[in-house]
């Protein structure tokens, strides 16, 4: 859906995070500036060191109206020979399987690493889609919900989900 990530009707959201876990810009620091500083004392005390990619650290929600943000930090694209791939899917699969087992029935997702961190447009979305489509049946959510608040990201996302069975 067109839309932000922090105005979803959903249990959690994933936050595309830095591995400092100390918020930053983009989506991070909109979050962090809507949850309050409760969110990043909180971090501070969970993930002293930050996270590595595609790990994920879980918080509350603070002032966001959400159970749970799950932080993940994603890759950086560094012309696709790092495993950027990989690291990307394993932050869509983490992401959600850490919403399972937390009791999570409805989850939002922004698209991970495709801001500052330049991991093209074209190559995440079908990673995306596709991680949430085989990870899905294996957990207990209802309904996964991919925000896209700018226009390209939008488009892209909604062209992939129509493509791919």
């Amino acid at each position: 859906m067109r839309g932000s990530l922090i105005e979803q009707d959903v249990d959690a959201i994933v936050n595309a995070a830095n591995g400092a876990m100390r918020g930053g810009g983009g989506i991070d620091g909109v979050i962090h500036r809507a949850a309050g500083r409760e969110l990043l004392q909180e971090l501070i005390k969970v993930a002293p060191h930050g996270s590595r990619t595609g790990e994920v650290i879980v918080t509350g929600g603070h002032n966001l109206p959400y159970r749970y943000i799950i932080h993940v930090p994603g890759p950086i694209w560094r012309g696709g020979i790092y495993q950027e791939e990989e690291l990307l899917t394993r932050c869509y699969r983490n992401s959600l399987l850490k919403a399972d087992e937390l009791g999570v029935k409805s989850l939002a997702f922004c698209s991970i690493s495709t801001g500052v961190y330049n991991f093209p447009m074209e190559k995440a979305a079908p990673i995306a889609v596709r991680t949430v489509r085989q990870n899905l049946p294996q957990t207990n959510l209802e309904r996964v919900v991919f925000a896209m608040f700018g226009e390209e990201e939008h488009r892209v996302f909604s062209r992939v989900l129509s493509e791919q069975p």
